[in-house]
């Protein structure tokens, strides 16, 4: 590791030795045999030409600099905070995926007490105020088979690297953020394996890793927000009430639509399922649990960060949907889709460009559609107005309904019919 990653590891976490007191295991007990990965620019970084701060008109620039200013200053109070309560860095780890040749692989590292845990199912206000954890190192391993790093580059600068040289290194660092994205390289079975993630002075933690075959054929990707999960997104109140203080074990799901996604899963039993949201990762640990406690498929969160960002300030909710689309067409590019999304947001414009840009890569679309009360204030509908899209006009099949029975009535007999 270059001296400068050094410093910032010993300057910032070098007077906490909780080796002893947390049971750490010695980081010299890996297997030496590495697999190599490569930094990323994360999709949360990734601002398409039309969002980059620089041709943006005048008032919005300064917007964005006040509130990006005033999101740093909050950061360096919460971190002074953070070090005088002689917190340190966690990691969070998130569900990753890819395919045979190489996995996605991606990590949050926050400042915490010593006795915290990651992945915890807590109301969203208390993963909003996570503190990021710059520049940490992380021991990372697949299956326990490390992982040997190369840091490239620096998040918060138009395709700048480093001004350190590229090294090999046993330890993969954080952005200033605290977001770790990664490309491992390597062979892998298909299946589910295992990623352990490890910060000086804790113990390690686990996240899965699918592995999606070659010859998968058939992938579902899902909005989460109101497709599958009751959040009321149009209405902003309730979204933000729902999203911050509502207790997780209390989140309900849309009727029928887990037993929907069994029958997809039944059959297209190596289809993996994606599911996307505009909702933050510090929310990660409240969707995932929700998914397994209703019995939806297992399969990666596709979540957007919401830390104001110079480069990209706050990603809109459609260019990260695309964006993610992008990047599954091109992991697997002899899979074709399935779209699922409710018309509370904008899930039918979206999937339509996504059936423009990838003709031939989408094979149904199925379109949730939302209540009165879930889509207005107070389930009054003033004046025939609507909150809602109407259904997407494209080549592909477009099926709606206002819950999962609804949907299998038209959706699963055409997918038997033409696809099975």
């Amino acid at each position: 590791m270059s001296g400068e990653g050094n410093r910032s590891r010993d300057g910032q976490h070098g007077q906490h030795d909780h080796n002893g007191r947390n049971g750490a295991i010695p980081a010299d007990d890996m297997p030496t045999v590495p697999i190599p990965a490569r930094h990323v620019v994360t999709t949360f970084d990734a601002a398409s030409r039309r969002e980059r701060i620089e041709i943006q008109p005048l008032y919005e620039r300064i917007v964005r600099r006040v509130i990006t200013r005033v999101f740093s200053v909050w950061v360096k109070a919460a971190t002074k905070a953070a070090h005088d309560l002689d917190w340190f860095p966690r990691v969070d780890p998130y569900v990753g995926y890819g395919t045979n040749d190489y996995s996605r692989l991606i990590c949050r590292t926050v400042y915490a007490g010593a006795h915290s845990q990651s992945g915890l199912a807590m109301r969203g206000f208390k993963g909003m105020l996570a503190i990021p954890s710059p520049h940490t190192q992380v021991r990372i391993s697949i299956d326990d088979v490390p992982l040997e790093t190369v840091q490239v580059g620096a998040s918060e600068r138009y395709d700048a690297l480093d001004e350190r040289p590229e090294v090999d290194s046993e330890y993969a660092l954080s952005d200033t953020s605290g977001y770790l994205d990664l490309v491992a390289e390597h062979k892998l079975a298909s299946g589910v394996h295992t990623v352990s993630y490890r910060v000086r002075g804790r113990r390690p933690v686990t996240a899965s890793l699918f592995t999606i075959p070659k010859d998968a054929k058939v992938g579902i990707i899902s909005d989460v927000d109101d497709t599958i999960m009751i959040t009321q997104a149009p209405i902003l109140w309730k979204a933000a009430w729902n999203l911050l203080f509502l207790n997780p074990e209390k989140k309900a799901s849309v009727p029928g639509m887990s037993v929907l996604f069994t029958k997809l899963a039944d059959l297209f039993p190596d289809a993996p399922f994606f599911y996307l949201s505009t909702s933050p990762w510090n929310v990660e640990g409240a969707i995932r649990h929700f998914i397994t406690n209703h019995g939806f498929p297992e399969g990666p969160l596709l979540l957007r960060d919401l830390d104001p960002r110079p480069k990209t300030f706050i990603p809109t909710g459609p260019q990260h949907k695309l964006e993610f689309a992008e990047q599954l067409m091109g992991d697997f590019p002899d899979m074709k889709f399935i779209l699922v999304g409710d018309d509370g947001q904008k899930d039918p414009s979206t999937y339509a460009t996504i059936v423009k840009r990838y003709p031939g890569r989408v094979l149904a679309i199925a379109i949730r559609q939302l209540t009165p009360r879930e889509a207005m204030p107070f389930g009054i509908n003033a004046g025939g107005m609507t909150a809602s899209q109407p259904t997407p006009v494209t080549d592909v099949p477009v099926f709606t309904g206002t819950t999962g029975a609804n949907l299998m009535k038209t959706m699963l007999p055409y997918l038997k019919e033409h696809l099975s």
